[in-house]
């Protein structure tokens, strides 16, 4: 077992706590030996860690548990101690390896990255004013004092070049992340200098962090004299400019400039370049006459992108003119493609980098293969790296070996094996997302013509380590994949857009100032000038939708099926939408309360189902698994009918396998426990197989898998999000369907899952706002009331909690609905009031006469909890019982009940 200790710190004696809260990434290398920083950096994602399961910190001791490296083994276990006899000497300790090892560089690195989530590091200060409710001024005087902040506390370590003059090329290196980056110091206004971070890159300011870490340490090296001398070009070089929204092109001049060479520059001299041949032009001219051209590394990338694209666009614009009448759809590939197939592997090769962002089932695929195939032939790309979710792996090299003739390797196995398989000869490599993180050393070594994401929205959360990393990779050329850019929220879109265009839509806060409007706390109350972002994203992002190509596509039909649920599912649902609705009413909301909220919300959803997925008890009560009986039978008569069926909860398949087996029905079943390499054989079973007549699947299978032999799809329960829907049914309803379509979406009446319907189309709305060319719609309002709780518990359910529900809205909604008729309302519900607590009396004491044995309690209880979930209480103090009827001849039937019950025991004619 290895063990290392720390040296000592020349302060006083420390807690844990403390000396790790002061860990630099430096001490931690030299702590690890000489192989520290390579360990820490390649162990940093190595590893799924989840703080609140595997890290202990307390006392005087840190623990990290890794999972055991073979089956039955015992786990990995890292421990970081203070020792007894030295002060602040760190001791660390493994329990499988004998000298430092990639465990112990696992637990460092995670101590570095996540100090804040580990209490290491204090958290944020309180919220400011909104970045969305800032002016232009106010915004890049935030931006520009949050980086100078940054650059203040930040520690790096700053290496000049030339230390006689401040005005000269420095390496900067940030002592906490070992990152290096090049700043070259022309001045102190913004825009001056440059530097290879990307921030620097991105943020349309002209400076950065480091440029102003510099700057401070050489305004207090230098005298103020020196400082007011101009720097002194003696080369002409060619930068991009960075000036607010727009990044250009420009040449920078010496001041003394032979004859011979103005003539040559003048054209472009103090202005953008836009004309690149002649630019190219210029700078031969400039070659034969002796003097060379220093072109910065960004606008070098920048001059080879657009002149690639040129080239390519004048073939990618004659196939986009005829698509339907081109050569290339039956001779590019091994199988025919489709007219607007073509056009889309034109539009991404024509545009370098790109979104395509067709409906599920239309062939994304097959585009992403015909455009690395175009590139190959157009523009000799030799390298093509696909970065899927492990479930498609399997099925992109299939897809590969049946459209063209390229080599595929596929990267698997174990850390040691997979660092060499990215260096094959092989046209294609294929990895998932999770090998990307653990094995980023090993990808960047490689040069990459094309890197293809599939199911781009892995990569929604601009801020995850996931999105980091992958929008890190470099390549000439990159295309994202994704049926759903826009899931939830605009910035899922921002952050895909990233990976492609790091500049389309300028940083972060200024995207948000633009698109986002919030209130005075910051929360999102819905999106602007959303006219203005389709027309960016116009030149890189494609979007086809089934109804766009519907001539090409088989019909689909839509049943939704609404099904009463049972008195015991409609108990157990109000109970808990009864916690729901106390908790939501809370103006703040403890981490206990969420807990709560979530579990019951969970619960509602489940009970929809079956009580057996709440309270384990089997056989339970389900009314949707009646009506699935009923179902299997109606769908079963029809000859040649083949079935998916989704739900949530395995619980919910185990009880839908019991009818099949029964009735006979031949099936298989996909769920989170069925290993990948199982994975192809259910699905070739069931597209084969005649007898095979069903594929339950929990969302495992809503992504990825062609199951065009199905005619039907059954979802048993509604998923939170309107893309989770649309991939489910887009496994069967996608090119290669010959057949109808037919879908049913079951749904529990009274139920959370009735208020989902809604959610779902407002999500769509905002969708197609953001990414339809020929949408007219500028502004999404996110909708209030009952809308707005919704998207709060979304939220609660795994992204951060927002902003409580705006008190103001509530009391405008309840103010409108006192309106109508308030003081005949009240009347009336004073008055029936009165007369159901009457008649409900006098039955409780016409029951006891007859029965001396008093209710269960537990009867009692579970009535009382429903009737409470209808109960609110009015402005006077007094419980107010409310109630929907079915339809109006309800009242009649009501009012005759209530007649006769009050009748009882009455004289006649009273």
């Amino acid at each position: 077992m290895a063990t290392q200790a720390s040296s000592t710190l020349p302060s006083g004696r420390l807690s844990l706590r403390d000396r790790l809260s002061r860990l630099t990434f430096l001490e931690a290398c030299k702590l690890l030996g000489p192989e520290g920083k390579t360990l820490i950096q390649q162990s940093a994602n190595q590893w799924e860690i989840t703080i609140a399961d595997d890290v202990f910190l307390g006392g005087d001791l840190f623990r990290l548990k890794l999972p055991a490296e073979t089956k039955g083994g015992r786990p990995v276990v890292v421990t970081i101690t203070l020792m007894a006899e030295a002060r602040n000497r760190l001791h660390w300790n493994c329990n499988r390896c004998r000298t430092a090892c990639e465990h112990v560089g696992a637990a460092f690195s995670l101590i570095l990255e996540e100090k804040l989530a580990l209490g290491l590091a204090a958290a944020p200060p309180e919220p400011r004013t909104p970045v969305e409710s800032l002016g232009e001024e106010a915004l890049i005087a935030r931006a520009l004092a949050d980086r100078a902040e940054r650059a203040k506390t930040e520690k790096m370590t700053v290496q000049s070049v030339d230390s006689t003059q401040p005005w000269t090329d420095y390496t900067v290196t940030n002592r906490l992340s070992g990152k290096s980056y090049r700043v070259a110091l022309r001045g102190t206004e913004p825009g001056a200098s440059f530097c290879s971070c990307p921030d620097f890159r991105t943020n349309t300011l002209g400076t950065c962090k480091h440029v102003m870490h510099v700057l401070n340490k050489v305004r207090r090296r230098f005298k103020a004299e020196a400082l007011r001398k101009p720097y002194r070009r003696k080369h002409l070089a060619l930068h991009l400019r960075y000036d607010g929204d727009e990044v250009t092109l420009r040449l920078l001049t010496p001041e003394q400039v032979d004859e011979a060479i103005i003539k040559v520059i003048e054209p472009i001299r103090d202005k953008p370049i836009t004309d690149l041949h002649d630019l190219m032009k210029r700078l031969a001219k400039l070659q034969k006459l002796g003097r060379d051209v220093a072109i910065y590394p960004d606008a070098e990338e920048l001059i080879q992108q657009r002149l690639l694209q040129e080239r390519l666009r004048s073939k990618t614009e004659e196939i986009r003119t005829n698509p339907a009448g081109h050569p290339l759809r039956a001779e590019m590939l091994k199988i025919p493609l489709l007219p607007y197939q073509l056009d889309g592997i034109a539009f991404a090769a024509g545009a370098g980098r790109a979104i395509l962002a067709d409906d599920m089932g239309l062939g994304k695929t097959i585009q992403g293969i015909g455009t690395a195939e175009f590139l190959a032939n157009e523009a000799e790309i030799k390298k093509v790296l696909i970065v899927c979710p492990a479930s498609l792996k399997s099925q992109w090299r299939s897809e590969i070996h049946r459209c063209c003739y390229r080599d595929v390797q596929l990267v698997g196995g174990g850390a040691a094996v997979r660092g060499e398989q990215y260096q094959n000869d092989c046209f294609f490599t294929i990895c998932n997302y999770e090998q990307v993180l653990r094995d980023i050393i090993h990808i960047e070594r490689m040069n990459w013509d094309l890197i293809i994401l599939d199911e781009g929205q892995r990569i929604k959360n601009y801020e995850s380590k996931t999105s980091n990393v992958i929008k890190s990779l470099r390549s000439r050329f990159a295309l994202a994949l994704t049926g759903t850019p826009l899931e939830n929220r605009l910035d899922d879109l921002y952050s895909i857009v990233q990976f492609i265009d790091d500049r389309r839509l300028g940083p972060g806060f200024r995207f948000f100032n633009k698109h986002r409007m919030v209130d005075e706390k910051g929360k999102v109350l819905g999106y602007r000038n959303l006219g203005e972002l389709r027309e960016r994203l116009k030149p890189i992002l494609l979007r086809r939708t089934r109804d766009s190509v519907k001539l090409e596509l088989p019909q689909r039909t839509m049943d939704i099926v609404r099904i009463p649920p049972s008195d015991e599912q409609a108990v157990i649902h109000a109970g808990h939408l009864q916690i729901i609705a106390a908790i939501t009413r809370k103006k703040f909301l403890s981490e206990m309360d969420l807990l709560r909220l979530q579990k019951s919300l969970l619960m509602c959803r489940m009970v929809a189902d079956s009580t057996t997925l709440v309270n384990k008890e089997d056989p339970g009560h389900s009314t949707k698994l009646a009506h699935l009986d009923d179902l299997f039978e109606r769908v079963f008569e029809e000859e040649g009918r083949k079935v998916i069926l989704f739900s949530e909860w395995t619980t919910m398949l185990d009880l839908i396998e019991r009818p099949l087996k029964k009735r006979g029905h031949g099936f298989v079943r996909l769920d989170g426990s069925v290993p990948q390499k199982q994975r192809a054989e259910l699905v070739h079973r069931f597209q084969n197989d005649p007898t095979c007549q069903l594929f339950l699947t929990t969302n495992a299978g809503s992504t990825g898998l062609n199951l065009q032999a199905a005619n039907t799809v059954i979802n048993v329960d509604l998923p939170w999000n309107p893309a989770v829907l649309e991939q489910r049914i887009a496994r069967a309803h996608r090119m290669g369907q010959l057949q109808p379509v037919q879908v049913f979406v079951l749904v529990t009446e009274g139920t959370i899952e009735e208020n989902l319907l809604a959610t779902l189309a407002a999500k769509k709305d905002l969708a197609l706002a953001a990414l339809d060319v020929e949408s007219e719609v500028d502004r999404v309002d996110l909708a209030s009331g009952l809308q707005e709780l919704k998207s709060r518990l979304e939220v609660l359910l795994g992204a951060r909690p927002e902003a409580p529900v705006d008190e103001t809205v509530k009391q405008k909604e309840e103010a409108a609905t006192q309106a109508l008729s308030m003081a005949h309302r009240e009347r009336v519900a004073s008055a029936g009031g009165e007369l159901l607590g009457a008649a409900f009396k006098f039955l409780g004491e016409l029951v006891s006469q007859q029965e001396s044995t008093p209710p269960p309690e537990a009867l009692v209880a579970n009535l009382r909890a429903g009737l409470s979930a209808c109960v609110e209480t009015d402005a006077s103090g007094k419980p107010r019982l409310s109630v929907t009827l079915p339809d109006t001849s309800s009242l009649d039937g009501l009012a005759q009940a209530l007649a006769k019950l009050l009748a009882i025991g009455q004289p006649a004619g009273v």
